[in-house]
């Protein structure tokens, strides 16, 4: 498939072969897992996703900017039952935005804070000088509830041998030694170091035009806010398959 406009420059590969040793550890998690990609404000897409994804549903993070519905994507989210949610570095760089948005909010305001303002009916000026009146706001719209559940999201989630996070983290390293860096904005060896410890990971951020499983490692990005593809990866032991939105 041609590269979209929209994801000029972002496409990435997602492959390891014969990088490292081999990985032929067969899946194993503990029973079904539905594992979900960036979901990026289109909440459209989720609401006709989720429907069909059975076991345990597990959401890699990124929920909000770049589309239009962060708002009610987190509220989707919030509101399924059993639904596991991760952070994502998107969820990190809101979080910022509240806690310190001169020094750190800018950066969230370019890659698609805005449009999450916008689904909570914030507007104003983003590159004026005024940004802690911009995250008052923004975090009184939100309101403490949501603010308190995205502190809460966990950095990865387990099942067997299956574990999902974000970004994927350092495949050289144990998860109980993985660092918030790694597991939400990336580790430069992920893409190419199979682990040697057994796990798959599961993952999104990296935006690849299939979702496809590949040396232990689950990509299910598929670029949902311009794509209009929301990807999820159902895991069962010995057993992989991918349902498209």
């Amino acid at each position: 498939m041609p590269e979209r406009a929209g994801l000029r420059g972002l496409w990435r590969r997602v492959t390891g072969a014969g990088a490292g040793p081999a990985f032929d550890t067969p899946l194993a998690p503990e029973g079904v897992v539905s594992v979900v990609g960036d979901v990026h404000g289109r909440a459209d897409l989720l609401a006709r996703l989720l429907p069909r994804l059975p076991g345990q549903v597990v959401l890699v993070g990124d929920l909000i900017d770049r589309g239009e519905q962060s708002a009610q994507v987190l509220d989707m989210a919030r509101a399924a039952p059993g639904v596991v949610c991760l952070m994502g570095n998107h969820e990190a760089m809101l979080l910022e935005f509240l806690d310190a948005p001169e020094a750190l909010g800018r950066r969230w305001l370019r890659n698609g804070g805005l449009q999450t303002l916008a689904s909570f009916g914030v507007g104003g000026d983003p590159g004026g000088a005024d940004l802690p009146r911009l995250r008052d706001r923004l975090a009184l719209a939100m309101g403490d509830a949501r603010i308190d559940w995205l502190r809460g999201l966990p950095l990865w989630w387990q099942s067997g041998n299956l574990v999902v996070s974000h970004a994927g983290g350092n495949p050289g390293l144990p998860m109980a030694a993985q660092d918030a860096v790694a597991l939400t904005w990336g580790h430069p060896a992920f893409a190419s170091t199979p682990r040697r410890d057994g796990l798959w990971m599961a993952h999104g951020h990296v935006i690849v035009e299939q979702a496809a499983a590949e040396a232990g490692r689950i990509a299910t990005d598929t670029g949902a806010f311009a794509t209009g593809r929301l990807s999820a990866a159902v895991v069962e032991p010995g057993a992989l398959r991918f349902e498209v939105a």
